[in-house]
Formats: C-alpha cells, structure tokens, sequence
C-alpha cells in the first residue's frame, strides 16, 4: 500500500511540475489539462453571473476578474497538488501516518523549516518539498510582466482603432472614416500594423492562453471584435476595389484568419482550413449592400456595386467568420455589428465615437 501511495505522488509531483512548466515556461503553444480544469473551476462560476446580466456594461464587470482570479487560482492549485504528492511521498518513505506527513510537508514546502525534531537529518525528499514552493511562487511572479506586457501591446492598437472604426469597432465603418477625411490611401498604413499585431497576438496568445481572456478597460473594446472588424475593412476593399494596390489587405487578413486558426488550435476548436470559397456565410447580403450604401455615403468611392463584389467578399469573409463567431460568443464580448451572435440575447450595439457627437454651438 505504501508504494502504491508512493508512486501516485510521484506522480501527482510530476504532472504538476508539468502543468506548471508548460504554462509559465516553455514558450510553445501546450496546455496543460490540469491547468484547464483549473481555470475551468474559476470561469464557470463568472459566466453563470454574467448570463444573468442583460447590458454589455454588466457582462463586462462580471466577466472582467477571470482573468486575474485564474492566474491566482493556478497557483493556489499548484502549491495544494504538490503538498499533497509530497505527503505521499512521505508516507511511502518515513512511515508517517498521513497527518504528520501532511505537516512535515507543508512546513517544508512553505517555511523550509520541520514540523518536529524527531528527524536525524534533511531528507532528499525534504530539500526538494522546500525548494519547490519559492520556485513556483517566483515563476509565477516572474510570469505576471511578460503576461501584462503583452496584453498592454494588444490594448494600444485596439485603443487607436476606436477613431477609426467607431465604439465599437465594425469594418465598414473604417471605410466610411477613412473616406470622411480623404485617406482612403493611407489605409495601407493601418492593415500593415495590423498585419503585424496579428503575428504578436498569435504569438502570445499562443504561449499564454489566458491572455485572450485579458478584457479591455472598456466594455465596448475587445480585441477579437477589432480583429474582425479590421479583416471585414480589408475583406471589402478587396471586393470593391480590386485595381487597387491590395498587398496589404491580403497580407492583414492572411494574418488575421491565420492567428485566429492558431489560436483556435490550442483551444482545441476545430474549424474548416480550406473552406469553399461558395461556402455560405451568416452575413446576408442585404446587410453588406447596406454597408456598401453607408461607406459611400462617407466619401469611400467604390469600383464594383454590391451585387458584383459580394462574391469577392463572401470568399474573403469564410475564411475567419466562424472563428471570429466563435470566438466572440465564448468570451462573451460586446456585441458589435457583424460580430455574430452572444450567450444571451443583446441588441447589436452600434458604433459611437466622441466625433460622432456634434458639439453644442458657440459664439
């Protein structure tokens, strides 16, 4: 019986060891399942709330503290899991009852003191109980700025699109913006920088999963609907602009369905990889020409009406609508235009931006 319990912590000490190397680490896209069922645990009880709200404002709240509760969760559960391998161990190896071997444990693992004198000397298994906890602690620790540091560089560009795609973001709305103030050129500028975010983004969410649970400071940001926003801008320029130079939108909206499948794949969320380009989407074609009238309306000027570029951008949008979907109805995200739909039924909320907002008259 006592090997039978030995063995067991040893491996409940490795496979904890695991989690915590392929979570806080190896900068690879792995996750462990312990480290799932952990966040799992956290996450459940905060979505129940959150579905009972009915306002994007009450969803945000509710929502917002996943993230932190979880990265504390984690190392709540680390430390618990390898106390008690640890005290299995001691069982199996000094014949202590399982009392004493849980204090002989825990005063090792947290304090590197003993819990009695009745020990001749430190034991191989003592050193390593009490070297363990400061070195989780301190990865943990150590973790916490890679971790904000990516979220701070995803925030600064979601934060600049909201005066060029509206609160929140929608794609045609980029256009009509741009078309206002006679920069449609420029937009080059803006898919090369989110070509780029695209790579960072697919990079750290990646190798810290629990990035993409990070929620912006504010309820109507939210970096999955600012990606879908900036691909549906390169998708119909694409469309109804074709003898436009159009390298930079193919390569953001490359980059952009491309993070959202890597993505997807450490969350384990299958997904077609070379969708027909007939395939049908959940956009209908009624709200595209919609958005067509809306961005000429603005100055955006078009090569192709509707009906001619629709098939152009239904081929473009089947790449990433299903992902961004659902991506935007696991996080639980604002409802934006075009962002698919939510848990719980919320009106489309629709893109405002100070600008939008005439100021009062003056002498």
């Amino acid at each position: 019986m006592r090997v039978l319990i030995g063995i067991v912590g040893a491996l409940v000490v490795l496979g904890t060891f695991s989690s915590v190397l392929r979570t806080l680490v190896i900068a690879q896209p792995t996750r462990s399942s312990f480290t799932r069922m952990l966040h799992k645990m956290v996450y459940v009880p905060f979505q129940f709330l959150a579905d009972r709200c009915r306002t994007p404002e009450g969803k945000h709240r509710a929502l917002t503290p996943v993230a932190a509760v979880s990265i504390l969760f984690h190392l709540i559960g680390w430390l618990i899991a390898l106390w008690l391998g640890y005290a299995m161990l001691q069982v199996a190896i000094s014949g202590y009852g399982v009392l004493d071997a849980l204090r002989e444990t825990g005063v090792a693992l947290f304090t590197l003191g003993f819990a009695s004198g009745r020990r001749v000397g430190l034991t191989v298994l003592d050193f390593c109980a009490a070297a363990t906890g400061p070195i989780v602690i301190g990865l943990q620790v150590g973790y916490l700025p890679t971790l904000y540091g990516a979220y701070s560089r995803r925030e600064a560009e979601v934060t600049m699109l909201g005066a060029r795609a509206g609160s929140p973001p929608w794609g045609p709305e980029i256009l009509a913006r741009y078309g206002q103030v006679g920069l449609t050129g420029s937009m080059t500028e803006l898919f090369r920088n989110w070509e780029r975010w695209s790579a960072e983004v697919s990079e750290s969410h990646t190798s810290y999963v629990i990035l993409s649970r990070f929620r912006s400071p504010r309820c109507d940001r939210n970096w999955i609907v600012s990606l879908l926003a900036v691909m549906d801008a390169a998708a119909m320029q694409l469309a109804l602009n074709p003898g436009r130079p159009q390298a930079e939108a193919r390569l953001a909206l490359r980059a952009g369905f491309g993070c959202l499948r890597d993505i997807a794949d450490v969350w384990r969320i299958p997904y077609e990889s070379d969708p027909s380009p007939d395939t049908a989407i959940r956009l209908t074609y009624e709200d595209f020409a919609a958005a067509v009238a809306h961005v000429t309306a603005n100055g955006y000027s078009v090569e192709c009406a509707p009906d001619e570029a629709w098939p152009h951008f239904r081929g473009w949008r089947i790449n990433y609508e299903y992902l961004a979907y659902r991506f935007a109805y696991v996080l639980d995200v604002v409802p934006a235009p075009w962002s698919g739909p939510r848990r719980t039924l919320m009106e489309t909320v629709a893109p405002v931006t100070p600008v939008d907002r005439k100021p009062s008259a003056s002498c």
